[in-house]
């Protein structure tokens, strides 16, 4: 199976760069299914019904959230009833809307998405890796899920590595998000899970993780505020991870992929 996990995307740029890149290269590569964090995509923050809908319309088919999941008011009941928008599982037992996990058929293909938030520096959550393995042992990859996915939206690197090593060999992949800068350690781990700590973005690089510079460089140099983030408005760059998978459902091969914009690179 051949799946592309895109990186948060931020604003109207990082929407722009998966409407000019996608369409193509879901058909180049034979791509079976998209998968796409998308917490900022409406403005910096959450979602809205349009903003999904312009994902879905460039070939996205799985969206994955975080810790901004809910920050738009216009998403949350977009959230609630979509079925395919995943914000993170380990929220406490009926507090949040929407889920944290879903098994899709898409095209002859099983496929489990899971989207979970960690606790290091952020918002803590429920335990994460208690969550995770709940979801784990009850979809077993390769009898009841083709292919599973676990977007690891966390702010400690660590913390991140920590959940690759803890779903090895029973997840095809398990790749991070939030921090939307794209690392460089993209491997199979040794039971055949592929990893990457950060995904990355979608978004334009020209800026302070998808942000315009003035208002996050304000804040750094004098600890003031004097307006909200807004997304940076140049080219964006597509970046996210491509995996794909063997018949018992780990990973034979997983790379980056950066298109567009300033982080462009061959594929």
């Amino acid at each position: 199976m051949k799946v592309l996990f895109l990186g948060d995307v931020v604003g109207r740029s990082g929407r722009k760069a998966i409407k000019a890149h996608l369409p193509r290269l879901r058909n180049e590569m034979s791509l079976d299914a998209v998968i796409c964090n998308a917490e900022n995509m409406a403005g910096g923050f959450g979602v809205t019904a349009a903003t999904v809908q312009d994902l879905y319309d460039s070939g996205v088919d799985i969206i994955t959230l975080g810790n901004h999941s809910f920050d738009n008011p216009q998403g949350i009941s977009v959230i609630e009833n979509d079925e395919r928008i995943l914000r993170p599982v380990n929220y406490p037992p009926n507090t949040a809307p929407g889920r944290g996990v879903g098994l899709y058929e898409i095209g002859n293909y099983r496929i489990m998405v899971m989207n979970v938030l960690g606790r290091v520096f952020m918002d803590a959550l429920d335990d994460p890796f208690q969550a995770v393995g709940k979801e784990l042992d009850t979809v077993p990859l390769g009898e009841v899920a083709d292919f599973i996915l676990v977007d690891m939206h966390a702010e400690a690197s660590s913390e991140k590595n920590a959940m690759g090593v803890f779903c090895d060999g029973r997840a095809s992949a398990v790749f991070g998000t939030h921090q939307h800068v794209p690392t460089a350690d993209t491997r199979i781990l040794p039971g055949g899970t592929a990893y990457q700590t950060d995904a990355g973005m979608c978004g334009d690089y020209d800026s302070v993780i998808g942000m315009d510079k003035e208002e996050p460089l304000r804040r750094f140099t004098t600890r003031m505020r004097q307006s909200r983030f807004t997304p940076a408005s140049g080219e964006g760059t597509m970046c996210g991870v491509y995996v794909e998978t063997g018949t018992d459902g780990l990973a034979v091969e997983t790379r980056p992929i950066r298109v567009g914009g300033v982080l462009s690179s061959s594929e």
